[in-house]
């Protein structure tokens, strides 16, 4: 299985956490989401700390999710810089907001909503 990894945006926590609320109500089988979590941090612990206190997706290799984080961390060093800047301007009351997913059923997501 081959997981994607990318930090998608700057979020009020409340916001954040209300998308976290509807997605439980309109609960999908866990193994066809993406998982999406926040951190008050940009710094590879605090997301890594974010992804092993996911509940993990049946069949995710914990393993290779944690190494798909740091790969991207490793080989995207200005994006990382970009929005660690952007959440610094944001201010204390907002989130980094990462999005996690199997490669297929990310997939799956984005044919859904086309």
């Amino acid at each position: 299985m081959e997981y994607t990894f990318e930090i998608i945006g700057v979020s009020p926590v409340l916001y954040f956490f209300n998308h976290q609320l509807q997605s439980q109500e309109n609960r999908i089988d866990l193994t066809e989401r993406a998982a999406y979590f926040g951190s008050y941090h940009c710094t590879l612990d605090a997301f890594l700390e974010s992804v092993e206190s996911l509940p993990m997706r049946q069949n995710w290799n914990l393993d290779r999710v944690v190494d798909t984080v740091v790969q991207f961390w490793l080989n995207n060093a200005e994006q990382v810089n970009r929005w660690k800047k952007r959440l610094a301007e944001a201010g204390s009351e907002n989130l980094l907001v990462g999005r996690l997913a199997d490669l297929e059923a990310l997939r799956s997501e984005f044919e859904s909503l086309l």
